[in-house]
């Protein structure tokens, strides 16, 4: 089978600043691959061009075995995006903000949908509580309850665990974990070495928009992590 999503020697510019710069990676279904990397890498850019909300100034991106064009909408009912924004309507109350949303995926199932995305991110009982008293956490859980609320076959995830407490990263970190089910593809995008490192089953360090390393989590030696990070940064 060909691989579910494929970045082909991606490259992005605004104006004389490279941004991204020959990335190339390929994921099969149930990988989650962590992209670490100081502020100003290019790595939200990168997430910007998988997802189709950028469209590369050089390279491709595959998907199911097929070329992709940014333009196209049909593919993007197929990936979910968690970035610095949580879209969420404070006025509304967490099952209102998901309802809506389901209704722009014209959602079977809605109600059913809702209670279980609520439930998976550990706030069902705060559900019809209004969004804009919620904490960053419960913010940020209800913003992933959104983004897999239709079921995404690849997910995208953006700096989730920034402005959160010990707790609510803990609380985050347990989500997150449950979506490497063998079904989903995740790309998390941090800066965030332990967080990154938990999660992943393949890693990514981004500097000046290359690719300064990428392979297995296995090839970085235990318990010298941020000794290989720092020192990777400063080849």
């Amino acid at each position: 089978m060909p691989p579910l999503l494929e970045a082909r020697d991606l490259a992005r510019s605004f104006g004389p600043i490279q941004a991204v710069a020959d990335v190339s990676f390929s994921l099969g279904e149930g990988d989650l691959l962590t992209v670490l990397g100081p502020n100003g890498a290019g790595k939200s850019t990168l997430l910007g061009m998988l997802s189709g909300v950028l469209r590369p100034s050089a390279g491709e991106v595959w998907f199911r075995g097929g070329l992709r064009d940014p333009g196209e909408t049909d593919w993007r009912s197929e990936i979910g995006v968690l970035s610095h924004r949580s879209f969420l309507y404070g006025p509304l109350t967490a099952r209102e903000n998901l309802t809506f949303f389901g209704h722009l995926y014209d959602l079977p199932d809605l109600e059913d949908r809702v209670e279980a995305r609520l439930a998976e991110v550990g706030l069902s009982l705060e559900g019809d509580r209004r969004v804009r008293g919620y904490s960053r956490g419960m913010r940020q859980r209800l913003a992933l309850a959104r983004t897999l609320l239709h079921d995404p076959s690849l997910i995208l995830l953006d700096e989730p665990f920034t402005g959160l407490d010990v707790h609510a990263s803990a609380l985050l970190r347990d989500v997150l974990t449950r979506l490497k089910d063998g079904r989903r593809t995740v790309v998390l995008v941090t800066h965030n070495l332990s967080e990154g490192l938990a999660l992943a089953d393949r890693l990514a360090i981004q500097h000046r928009g290359r690719f300064v390393f990428e392979g297995s989590k296995e090839e970085i030696p235990v318990g010298e992590e941020e000794r290989f990070y720092r020192e990777t940064l400063e080849r």
